[in-house]
């Protein structure tokens, strides 16, 4: 006699007379012994079905959270029982480092206890990674904050934006004076630096990649050992150059010059890592569809590279608009605007800096780290354009150039238009007429 069990389905208590020692899953007329294939289970929708939960693929768990607190608090207290009790030792800085390394090691001690040699490595690399990150982030923000909080007592006064120091003592207050004469020198002398900088440092980067020989690896080592020039010597030699041998005077002029020398082999030389990356299959389709080599470069290679172009004229831009030495061999010291940058002293906010946070004045050091954070807005404004203009990815086009694609589209529809219209009206046989 053969067993039967009775199993509720998932609508009610419907008995299912099945055999004991039939596989559930065997269709109805089918032998039990009959090969079967493994079919996945069959997971029922509905108020009756069972809950599907989400695997966590976090990598922070809460008994990581736990060791780190624990490890923290143990560090800290160790930490200051050595100092206030064994070593003779109260330096902050040797007080963080001993607090970091001590949290290092019992932190590693905790992990250990629950996971193997590997995860207290991956754990312990992961820490001092995070560790970094926070370390160069508050040192950011520490001197971005100290710089603003210094120069705050002359940034809130408008006359620091509008007027210079041509009529402006050390012991003249904050509501008199200002930083005009240096904001309009800085401008003006990294907008040469660019003009100068920007088309000569693609134009090398373009010759590099596209005319390859003995020449350009020439021409590589010479940018490459120029990545490293010190900021003085670009002073000197366009002093050298410029000032004594032509016998130009000191202007914006010369000072735009040595920032040219400095940003040009950081422009060329990320330029040309950039450029590299371009693949390959782009620039031999492009010759496959007749184009040129420079038109390639042109429609291709430089629109492809573009937001890595910009990234390098960043680079450069950043390497110059922050030197003094060199400005101040070049351009000499004004104390009033001049708007002339071939004609006359001009400042410029790192000079600026230079010259007022000496001073033994009160005033002068908070308008000097004023002028800091005035430099510090300029290069973000300039990064947040730089952005702007070449931040699309590669294939991405701006409102103009789709408005423009669009344009052509229907020029071109129109063209094809009047042509299939001129077919349709001529006469059978004729010859088509010439360029048709």
């Amino acid at each position: 006699m053969t067993a039967t069990t009775h199993t509720a389905g998932p609508g009610g208590d419907t008995p299912a007379d099945t055999p004991a020692d039939t596989p559930a899953d065997t269709p109805a007329g089918v032998p039990a012994d009959a090969p079967r294939t493994t079919r996945p289970p069959v997971i029922a929708d509905g108020p009756g079905a069972p809950h599907e939960y989400r695997r966590n693929t976090s990598t922070l768990h809460a008994r990581d959270v736990l060791a780190m607190a624990g490890a923290a608090a143990a560090a800290l207290g160790l930490t200051a029982v050595l100092f206030g009790r064994v070593l003779p030792f109260d330096a902050p800085l040797g007080f963080a480092v001993v607090l970091y390394f001590a949290f290092m090691t019992l932190y590693a001690v905790l992990v250990s206890l629950d996971d193997n040699g590997s995860a207290v490595r991956a754990r312990l690399a992961q820490a001092v990674v995070h560790s970094i990150a926070g370390l160069l982030l508050a040192a950011l923000v520490f001197v971005v904050g100290y710089t603003i909080v210094r120069g705050w007592g002359a940034l809130v006064h408008l006359n620091f934006f509008t007027e210079d120091m041509s009529g402006t003592g050390p012991l003249d207050p904050l509501t008199q004076g200002g930083a005009l004469h240096a904001i309009i020198g800085t401008l003006e002398q990294i907008a040469i630096a660019l003009l100068v900088t920007v088309p000569l440092g693609l134009a090398c980067a373009v010759f590099l990649n596209e005319v390859p020989g003995r020449y350009a690896r020439f021409v590589r080592t010479i940018v490459e050992a120029m990545t490293a020039l010190p900021s003085i010597v670009a002073g000197l030699f366009v002093y050298a150059t410029w000032i004594l041998l032509l016998g130009q005077g000191k202007s914006g002029l010369a000072a735009a010059l040595a920032l040219s020398v400095m940003m040009l082999p950081i422009v060329i030389r990320a330029s040309d890592v950039v450029i590299r990356l371009v693949p390959g299959s782009l620039k031999e389709a492009s010759y496959a569809l007749g184009a040129g080599q420079w038109r390639t470069v042109r429609t291709v290679v430089l629109p492809t590279a573009r937001s890595g172009l910009t990234t390098a004229v960043i680079l450069g831009t950043a390497r110059g608009i922050g030197e003094t030495s060199p400005v101040l061999l070049t351009s000499g010291i004004a104390a009033g605007l001049n708007a002339n940058p071939v004609d006359g002293p001009q400042l410029s906010l790192p000079l600026a800096t230079f010259t007022l946070v000496i001073s033994p004045e009160k005033a002068m050091i908070a308008r000097g780290f004023g002028c800091a954070a005035l430099l510090m807005a300029l290069v973000l404004v300039l990064f947040v354009i730089a952005r702007v203009i070449g931040g699309k990815p590669p294939g991405r086009l701006g409102k103009g150039q789709v408005h423009r694609r669009v344009i052509a589209s229907a020029r071109d529809v129109e063209r094809m238009s009047a042509r299939a219209r001129e077919r349709d009206a001529r006469p059978a046989g004729a010859a088509p007429p010439p360029g048709a």
